[in-house]
């Protein structure tokens, strides 16, 4: 089956939404998981919210090199699959694909296009509590994949302190990522709920009375809640608090935010899986949490509490702290590993988690027994469940699961699972007055730009120093007439940066239009913007970025207290 999108809304002023998640006009699990929509709802989320079948898959036709997908076919279903490739070759030359669009968009309709799903938000100075060490965030994404699989989410927990910010990646579809993008802050804010507040909200439920929100969300129209499955996963989240309640006698209040995070990241995917073997009477949500099931999402979330900052990571997108140094200049600190091939560790992780006859298999070509790239993620219990468990849900499954020759593939080599995690690794940082911003996003980004670069182009947006910096050719012989063209489009780039009003905007735009000098062509940008939506994810990925912007005056007031 196959919902067509319709046109998507672009431009509209978004504003963030400090939404009762119970109330007495509504029901407890209701209210939990759907906060309301504004106006236009179906206009608004429809674009994003529909799932095609037959073209979830993100693999390629056979001219795509296998090197550059994220999820490699096994070569008998190729043809069901979409490109990921990594569009870095693409960039650094003058090629470009043709299409059957001859014109170059306009200023104006790059800008519609780039600011459709920005959303920026700024902390008040007073929380009600103490004054936050965030300032505030700004947020966007560029779809490649129609629809587009990333998701973000931002949200200040309300009954405990601190902010939650995260991006997640999905891959063979968006379901995965929407749910855990939906469900993943309630089992963090739950985790880290004292045992007294705990016992609040369980009386509350069952008794039917009132309880204060949570967490306060903010989000873009586009970021929806699926309202269907919100009394499934309010049900899965409600047996975790009562589990916790049982382990927790109550005798100690401290929690520690790392095991909260861990717990809360891995009981999730727990839920996902029991959910999905489990099934549910009604058609429509038995199909969709199959679909999260087989599908997968990375994630990569922070949670920022005064100056303590806790980064956990499951796959490959990445945190990345922007540090002013005293003479102005920008560094980039890593706060997360990408759970991938390259990372030795993981690769040693996995080899010790199976038998020494597997040591061969486990990985081949960089990749989960030669077909996944992230060695951690929700979801893709193709990669977790026992064959005998995969057989017997598709075999009772839907007939749309089971005329899928994807979920009935079982990978090569597949002797001993679960070969996959969705455990994070947490990483800490305790901040300081030079750490000015934090970057999460996607590998979208990171595969077309460097660290560096990243962090110094947003730290110079941030300081309005851009145009002060010296040019830059990179080695390059540039002729008189060149260097000329260089310092009219930086003249012409002083108004665009007036244009973006939002950090994670300006970033895309260098990302998508940089040329090999590092400013950003709009011929290229118009170009990459204007291809067709069959063309698009064979030159990029889904772009999501959070750039979060830290309160120095705050964060060194924190520390002279010390």
């Amino acid at each position: 089956m196959c919902v067509c999108p319709g046109p998507r809304r672009i431009g509209i002023p978004v504003r963030s939404s400090s939404l009762p998640l119970f109330s007495d006009a509504m029901p407890a699990p209701t209210q939990l998981f759907f906060p309301l929509i504004r106006n236009c709802e179906l206009s608004r989320i429809y674009g994003t919210a529909c799932y095609c079948h037959h073209r979830h898959l993100c693999c390629s036709s056979s001219y795509i090199p296998q090197s550059h997908l994220r999820y490699t076919p096994h070569p008998a279903y190729a043809t069901f699959c979409r490109s990921k490739e990594n569009w870095w070759q693409y960039t650094q030359g003058r090629r470009y694909a043709s299409t059957p669009q001859k014109f170059y968009l306009t200023p104006p309709q790059v800008n519609s296009i780039l600011k459709a799903n920005e959303y920026s938000f700024k902390v008040p100075e007073f929380d009600g509590k103490n004054v936050s060490s965030v300032l505030g965030f700004d947020s966007n994404q560029l779809p490649a994949n129609a629809p587009i699989e990333d998701r973000r989410s931002a949200a200040t927990c309300l009954q405990t302190r601190g902010m939650l910010l995260g991006v997640f990646d999905g891959h063979a579809g968006c379901a995965c990522s929407q749910a855990v993008s939906e469900r993943l802050f309630y089992y963090i804010a739950v985790s880290l709920l004292p045992h007294e507040t705990l016992l609040e909200i369980e009386n509350a439920v069952e008794s039917g009375r009132a309880l204060l929100p949570i967490l306060q969300w903010h989000k873009h129209p586009n970021d929806y809640f699926s309202k269907e499955a919100s009394k499934l996963y309010f049900n899965s989240l409600r047996t975790y608090w009562q589990e916790l309640i049982d382990l927790n006698t109550g005798e100690s209040d401290d929690i520690d935010v790392k095991e909260a995070l861990i717990n809360a990241f891995k009981r999730l995917d727990n839920d996902i899986s029991l959910e999905a073997q489990v099934g549910d009477p009604n058609s429509f949500l038995n199909y969709l949490v199959l679909r999260v099931a087989f599908s997968g999402a990375t994630a990569c979330v922070a949670h920022v509490d005064g100056v303590n900052l806790h980064v956990a990571n499951t796959g490959d997108s990445r945190a990345m702290l922007g540090v002013q140094e005293e003479d102005g200049s920008w560094s980039a600190v890593t706060l997360s590993n990408d759970h991938n091939a390259q990372n030795e560790s993981e690769l040693e992780r996995l080899k010790l988690e199976h038998p020494k006859n597997e040591a061969k298999s486990v990985v081949k070509q960089d990749r989960l027994l030669g077909l996944l790239m992230p060695f951690r993620a929700f979801g893709d219990v193709k990669f977790k469940w026992s064959i005998d468990l995969q057989k017997r849900v598709i075999e009772s499954g839907p007939d749309q699961l089971n005329d899928n020759e994807y979920t009935k593939f079982i990978p090569p080599n597949y002797h001993t699972p679960p070969y996959l995690t969705a455990e994070p690794e947490v990483i800490y940082h305790r901040l300081r007055p030079q750490d000015k911003f934090l970057i999460l996003a996607t590998d979208g980004l990171w595969e077309t730009m460097h660290r560096q670069d990243v962090v110094r182009i947003v730290g110079e947006y941030l300081t309005g120093m851009h145009h002060q910096q010296p040019i830059a050719v990179g080695g390059y012989k540039v002729t008189l007439g060149q260097m000329h063209g260089l310092l009219t489009e930086r003249r012409a780039k002083m108004s665009s940066v007036f244009e973006d009003q939002n950090a994670a905007t300006h970033l895309i735009r260098h990302a998508v239009g940089n040329n090999e000098f590092g400013t950003v062509d709009h011929e290229r940008l118009s170009k990459m913007l204007s291809l067709p939506e069959e063309l698009a994810r064979m030159y990029r990925d889904d772009i999501t970025i959070i750039v979060v912007q830290f309160n120095s005056h705050v964060v060194g007031a924190y520390q002279n207290q010390e």
